[in-house]
């Protein structure tokens, strides 16, 4: 089993009702899933509970035998380092850096730093002409494909897209998910797709949806 949660509970100050209230979800080893549920649903929240981003109230959130409940932030932030890799709507890409070391930068950290794998990946992704730019000089597709190429490079066990299509054009967005779903099955990772995408979503061989709070 790659992922365990049990009837994980979460609440921020400024809602009155729970964002996720009883969550439980399992993931095998390589499984791959799609999320769906309208904006406010918490698949975010639900997400970043799973990434180590936020920790739950209650209920468990078990990754590759590892509970991240007792886990502080440092814990948490070595999981993502080694375990989990968290591909982003927005990029992240961090903008004093070029392409090529954006690329290594979560390897880097997580002690896995391979060239060659690198290279890799920038090849498959269309960015080997790229490699010397900076975010600021790549378009919003080009910038997703580093951060898949980011993620990716640092070899995790469960890669998590939150919208990673979100700011793009159809035909961008359709290219840019059969790339990430080429090179994660490739790696035998799992995968778990939040997206608003009917279209994306039927591309994953399962679905849970979220609807106040609750997978359905």
């Amino acid at each position: 089993m790659l992922l365990h949660l049990d009837t994980v509970t979460k609440s921020y100050p400024d809602t009155e009702t729970p964002v996720l209230h009883g969550v439980s979800l399992d993931l095998d080893v390589g499984g791959k899933l799609a999320l769906t549920g309208e904006s406010g649903s918490g698949k975010s929240t639900l997400l970043h509970l799973i990434g180590g981003l936020d920790t739950a109230d209650s209920g468990r959130v078990e990754i590759d035998g590892t509970d991240l409940t007792p886990l502080d932030d440092s814990g948490r932030a070595g999981l993502r380092r080694g375990t989990v890799g968290v591909i982003f709507q927005q990029f992240n890409l961090i903008p004093s850096l070029t392409v090529a070391a954006n690329i290594a930068f979560q390897a880097r950290l997580a002690g896995r730093h391979d060239p060659a794998r690198d290279a890799e990946l920038a090849t498959r992704l269309g960015l080997q002409k790229h490699l010397h730019k900076y975010p600021e000089q790549l378009s919003g597709g080009q910038q997703q494909r580093v951060a898949i190429a980011r993620t990716l490079a640092a070899g995790p066990k469960l890669v998590l897209a939150d919208e990673p299509t979100g700011n793009l054009d159809e035909a961008s967005s359709d290219a840019v998910m059969s790339l990430l779903q080429e090179l994660v099955e490739e790696t035998g990772a799992g995968l778990i797709l939040v997206t608003h995408s009917e279209r994306l979503a039927a591309r994953l061989p399962r679905r849970l949806h979220l609807r106040a709070g609750q997978l359905t």
